[in-house]
């Protein structure tokens, strides 16, 4: 497929998206920006909510998981299913009752001023590094594929790309993301579903079921060794885990809930969306086998791919098939097209709600943005905020770029692990326990952990030969912040 083709598909896309925000954004306020009026459907969000989970890494990262872990992800896909019960039913009716724009505010009712901002920042710090560590990989893809073909830099591509977000999000924010995350879900979906039926009709389907079964279709648990980082419990704990934190207690992901008109509506939409996102993940994963075989069967995909190491290979298996590679299905331009589609619909609509959601978190737990009287200085302050955190994560996809690491999708678990630790630790001590902590102890707490968790997992083989931690490393993160804030507490809360 030409890069020509490739950058007019992109082109055509972003006018669509402009087209949205134009009509979304009319007459918008910050509160607009921060809630969306609390006027969303529920279906709506349900949708949306997917391609933003999702992102590009999962676009192009969990196809090539299957090539080394079959479908042992589908452990932490049902962890993830028991995380969403828990947001569901626990999170949610807490953060209605409390009415909050940011649930980083509910820190601050119940320890102190310095636990919200302490919150906050961990939320900041893990959602910078989040979205530029997605942002890369896809940028990184483009540049491989398509922009260095024209002498285009990749420092220029990123620049431009955060520009176009940047000019579709600052009037309306959530109202305007939660309508182009439902399109960009749609893209992204039908991509996903034509390719895995043009790829299997290619290669004929009783080959193919043999090939499945040998990849792991239906064996899906890792039971045999208890020490390997991807053992069954360990999955499932880590998907639990990584769902209460990265979307429970995300204000990326809950900000969009939390434009729901009521509690009942915010609680089916998740019921929803955990549901259909269960589906759609066993689908990547459908997808990745089948690239796979198809690669098998073809000794120049096989060619392209000699002295790239495993992980390499698993993040270039989706894009070098669908942009140089379909000639062997008969069908490049078509499958070109709907990588290309799909892939800037899962990056887009993932980056364009982190950057919505830096904005509202730095707006509200930082700078104090709500509580100006004056309205036209609070919406000047909160679009420069924007433009901040716009050029923020600009610098910071720079350095993932300079630092990378090619297995993408682990590495951001593994970032998740010592960043969002912290806050499953303070919000689930804070709803359990009525006893208190000095709100000049938290952070302290927060910032020791996490480090006791990173000299633990670097001398892990040293102290329990044979035993790897998976990602439930950040369950015990936040048992540890648990704990620790209990042995800091002092007496009960009164009341």
């Amino acid at each position: 497929m030409s890069g020509i083709s490739i950058l007019i598909i992109i082109i055509a896309y972003f006018l669509v998206l402009m087209g949205i925000s134009y009509l979304t954004s009319k007459g918008a306020k910050n509160d607009t920006f921060f809630s969306g009026n609390k006027s969303s459907k529920w279906y709506l969000v349900s949708f949306g909510m997917i391609g933003a989970s999702l992102s590009g890494i999962t676009f192009i990262s969990v196809p090539g998981m299957v090539g080394t872990e079959g479908f042992s992800y589908m452990q932490m896909v049902i962890g993830y299913m028991l995380g969403y019960a828990v947001i569901a039913f626990v999170l949610l009716p807490l953060y209605y009752r409390l009415n909050l724009t940011s649930i980083y505010s509910y820190l601050g009712n119940r320890y102190g001023e310095n636990t919200h901002r302490v919150g906050a920042s961990f939320f900041l710090l893990s959602r910078i590094l989040g979205a530029s560590v997605r942002l890369f990989l896809v940028a990184d893809v483009l540049d491989y594929f398509v922009l260095s073909r024209y002498g285009i830099s990749f420092e220029i591509s990123v620049l431009i790309t955060l520009l176009l977000i940047y000019v579709y999000t600052y009037r309306g924010g959530i109202k305007t993301i939660v309508w182009t995350d439902t399109l960009q879900t749609t893209f992204m979906l039908l991509s996903l579903v034509i390719s895995v039926y043009l790829i299997y009709t290619a290669l004929g389907s009783e080959a193919t079921n043999d090939g499945l079964r040998r990849l792991g279709l239906v064996d899906w648990f890792i039971t045999e060794d208890i020490g390997k980082s991807n053992y069954w419990l360990k999955g499932i704990l880590g998907g639990f885990f990584i769902t209460v934190a990265m979307t429970g207690l995300d204000q990326d992901m809950m900000q969009k809930n939390l434009t729901c008109k009521n509690e009942k509506e915010a609680k089916k939409n998740m019921i929803w969306f955990s549901v259909i996102l269960f589906g759609v993940n066993f689908i990547f994963l459908l997808l990745g086998a089948l690239l796979y075989l198809f690669m098998d069967s073809q000794p120049d995909i096989q060619t392209a791919f000699q002295g790239m190491d495993e992980a390499s290979r698993a993040d270039r298996l989706f894009p070098l098939i669908a942009l140089s590679g379909a000639q062997g299905l008969g069908m490049e331009g078509l499958i070109g097209i709907l990588f290309i589609l799909g892939l800037v619909a899962a990056a887009y609509s993932s980056a364009d709600s982190a950057l919505t959601s830096l904005t509202t978190s730095a707006s509200v737990d930082v700078f104090r943005v709500d509580q100006l009287e004056d309205q036209e200085k609070a919406e000047r302050q909160r679009k420069m905020i924007h433009i901040g955190m716009t050029v923020i994560l600009f610098f910071v996809i720079l350095l993932a770029n300079a630092f990378k690491e090619q297995n993408v999708i682990n590495t951001l678990f593994k970032m998740a692990g010592y960043t969002y630790g912290p806050l499953l630790g303070l919000f689930f001590f804070g709803i359990i326990s009525k006893r208190q902590v000095s709100d000049h102890l938290t952070w302290v707490v927060c910032v020791v952990v996490p480090v006791v968790c990173y000299i633990y997992k670097t001398y892990e083989q040293q102290l329990f030969p044979g035993y790897v931690t998976g990602h439930e490393l950040l369950g015990i993160n936040g048992i540890l912040c648990f704990f620790a804030l209990f042995a800091l507490s002092k007496s009960p809360l009164k009341g």
